[in-house]
C-alpha cells in the first residue's frame, strides 16, 4: 500500500529510472510526473482538477514570464560574438604584453575569458572560442597539454558566474517563495567579487605553477612579439574599447536601473550585430557575416527550445510533487539536520555536487532550486539579520546569497565527467594529437579550485552581500512625544497646561507638581 510519505520518494526514484534508460530529461520529467500525478488520482490524495494547475502555472509562469525572453537575447549575443573573432584580437593583444614572462599565455587566457564571460554569458560560445583560438598557440610554444586542457576548460566555466550569466538569470527567476524573491539585478551585484575572486584563484595557480614547474608555462621568445609600444596599445584599445561599450549595454543599463535584463539582453544582442558587422571585413565580408547571423538564430531557436522544454517538463514534475506534500518532505528532510545552516549548505552542495555527474545545470535548476528555496530561506534568513539586515532584506538576500553558491557549485558540472559539457565541447575542437586522458586529468586541479571557491562563498556570505540593500532596521519608537504649541496670549493662571495621556489601559497616577506659569506645552506619554 502506497502511502502520502512514500510518494516523493518514489518520484524522485522514478525520475532517476527515466534517466538512466536514456529518456529526454525534459519528457522524462513530464512522465514522471503525469504518472504520480494519476496514481495519487486513484490513491486519494488529491483530485483530478488538482491537475489544471500544470496549465495554468506553464502558460502563467513559463510562456508569460517577460524574464525568460531575456534567455534567447543573450543566447543569440553569444553565438554572434563567438564567430566574429573578437575574442582573437584580445587574445592576440593580451598574448603579446604578456608573452614575455611565464604562464604570459595562461594569464592571457583566463583575463579574456574573463571580459568575455561578461558579454556572451555562455560556456559553449567561450570555450569553443577559446580552444580554437588558444590551443594551437599554446602547442607550439610547448606548454604542458594538461595543464593547456584544464586552463581552457576552466575560464571557459567563468561566464557561468560572471554577470550577464544565463544560470544567474534561471536562478533567479526559480528562487521564489511566497514571501521573498530574488531578481536579476541582485543576483548579478551579488556575483561580481565571486567572480573577480575565482579569477585571482587561477591566476594564483597559474603563478603558483610558473614557480614550481616553469617548464610547463614557458614565455613567449623574445623574436616572435612582434607588437610594441604604441601598436600594441592601438590594438589592445581596438579590442577592449568596443567590449567596454558592450558591457554596458548589457550590465550597466541594469544596474543603473536604465533597462530591465530582457530589455538590456535586447540591446546587447543589437550591439552584437553592429560589433559584428563593424568587423565584416575580418571575417571575409558582409556574405559571411549574414551567414554568421544566421547561424546565430538557429542555434538561439535550438537552445531556447530545450530550455523551455525542460521548464515545462519542471512545471508539470513540481506541480504534482508539491500536490503529494513534497515540500514539508524536503523541509522536514532538511530542517532538523545537527549544525543548522552549515549542515544545510555542507549537505545541499555535496547533494548537487554528485547529481551534477548526470544532469545538466538547466535540469539541476528547474528540478531542485524550487523545492530547496523555501528551506534555504527559512535557515538562512537569521544568519543574514545577524549581519545587520532587516528581516524582510535578510529573506531576499539568503536566497540571492544560496543561488551565488549554487551557481558556483554549478560550474563544477561543466568540468567533471561524465558529462563535464566543457570538456566534450574541448574534445570536438581539439586536433588528434591531444589526449582525451590529458583533457579529462587537467580538469582535476581546476574542480578543486571551484571547489574551493563554493566553501569559500559558503562561509563568507558577506562576499555576495557586500552590494545588496539591507533594508531599513525597525526605529525605536521614543516612550514620550513632546508637542510644543505656541500663543501669543498672555499666560491666564498659573497652573499646568500640561495633558498627560497615559495610553497604557491603567488609571494614570496622579502626582501633585507645584504651580508654574502656563507653557502650552502637551505631553503624551506612551507606555508600552
Amino acid at each position: 500500500m502506497i502511502t502520502l510519505e512514500m510518494m516523493p520518494l518514489l518520484m524522485f526514484a522514478g525520475l532517476v529510472l527515466f534517466m538512466l534508460v536514456g529518456f529526454p530529461v525534459a519528457f522524462s520529467l513530464m512522465a514522471v510526473g503525469l504518472f504520480f500525478g494519476f496514481i495519487s488520482i486513484e490513491m486519494g490524495f488529491f483530485t483530478l482538477p488538482f491537475l489544471q494547475a500544470i496549465p495554468q502555472r506553464i502558460f502563467g509562469s513559463v510562456i508569460a514570464n517577460e524574464l525568460l525572453l531575456a534567455i534567447p537575447f543573450f543566447t543569440f549575443m553569444g553565438a554572434v560574438l563567438e564567430r566574429s573573432r573578437l575574442a582573437e584580437d584580445m587574445l592576440d593583444s593580451m598574448g603579446q604584453l604578456f608573452g614575455r614572462v611565464h604562464g604570459g599565455l595562461g594569464y592571457s587566457v583566463i583575463l579574456v575569458s574573463f571580459v568575455l564571460g561578461a558579454i556572451t554569458g555562455t560556456v559553449a560560445a567561450q570555450v569553443i572560442a577559446m580552444a580554437m583560438i588558444s590551443l594551437p598557440i599554446m602547442m607550439r610554444y610547448r606548454y604542458n597539454m594538461r595543464y593547456t586542457t584544464g586552463v581552457l576548460a576552466a575560464s571557459g566555466t567563468i561566464a557561468q558566474i560572471v554577470p550577464p550569466s544565463l544560470v544567474l538569470i534561471i536562478m533567479a527567476d526559480q528562487l521564489k517563495t511566497p514571501t521573498a524573491s530574488a531578481d536579476v539585478g541582485s543576483m548579478y551585484l551579488a556575483a561580481w567579487i565571486p567572480a573577480m575572486l575565482q579569477i585571482g584563484l587561477f591566476m594564483a595557480y597559474t603563478f603558483l605553477l610558473t614557480r614550481i614547474r616553469p617548464d610547463w608555462l614557458p614565455p613567449i621568445p623574445e623574436n616572435e612579439i612582434t607588437l610594441k609600444g604604441t601598436a600594441l596599445l592601438k590594438k589592445a584599445l581596438l579590442g577592449i574599447i568596443p567590449t567596454a561599450v558592450l558591457i554596458f549595454l548589457v550590465l550597466g543599463t541594469i544596474m543603473l536601473g536604465i533597462a530591465t535584463p530582457t530589455e538590456s539582453g535586447a540591446m546587447g544582442a543589437m550591439g552584437a550585430v553592429l560589433l559584428a558587422y563593424w568587423r565584416r571585413k575580418q571575417l571575409g565580408g558582409t556574405a559571411e557575416w549574414w551567414s554568421l547571423i544566421k547561424q546565430a538564430y538557429r542555434n538561439t531557436a535550438r537552445i531556447t527550445s530545450m530550455v523551455i522544454f525542460i521548464l515545462i517538463g519542471a512545471t508539470t514534475f513540481s506541480v504534482v510533487f508539491q500536490g503529494v506534500d513534497g515540500g514539508h518532505w524536503v523541509e522536514s528532510l532538511f530542517s532538523d539536520l545537527p549544525g543548522g545552516w552549515i549542515s544545510f549548505l555542507i549537505i545541499v552542495n555535496l547533494f548537487i555536487f554528485f547529481l551534477a555527474f548526470f544532469l545538466d545545470f538547466f535540469e539541476i535548476v528547474f528540478i531542485l532550486v524550487p523545492l530547496l528555496a523555501p528551506v534555504a530561506q527559512k535557515i538562512l534568513t537569521p544568519v543574514l539579520m545577524t549581519m545587520g539586515f532587516s528581516e524582510p532584506a535578510a529573506a531576499t538576500a539568503a536566497l540571492v546569497w544560496f543561488g551565488i553558491i549554487l551557481s558556483v557549485n554549478i560550474q563544477m558540472s561543466f568540468m567533471h565527467p561524465p558529462f563535464g559539457f566543457a570538456l566534450f565541447y574541448l574534445r570536438g575542437v581539439a586536433p588528434k594529437e591531444v589526449k582525451s586522458s590529458d583533457i579529462y586529468w587537467g580538469a582535476v586541479p581546476w574542480v578543486g579550485l571551484q571547489m574551493i571557491m563554493t566553501v569559500i562563498v559558503m562561509f563568507s556570505p558577506g562576499l555576495v552581500t557586500t552590494f545588496l540593500d539591507k533594508g531599513k532596521a525597525p526605529v525605536e519608537q521614543s516612550q514620550e512625544l513632546n508637542f510644543q504649541m505656541e500663543s501669543n496670549q498672555p499666560a491666564v493662571s498659573s497652573g499646568s497646561g500640561e495633558i498627560q495621556f497615559n495610553l497604557d489601559g491603567q488609571t494614570p497616577v496622579q502626582t501633585p507638581e507645584p504651580a508654574k506659569k502656563d507653557s502650552n506645552e502637551l505631553n503624551f506619554q506612551l507606555d508600552k
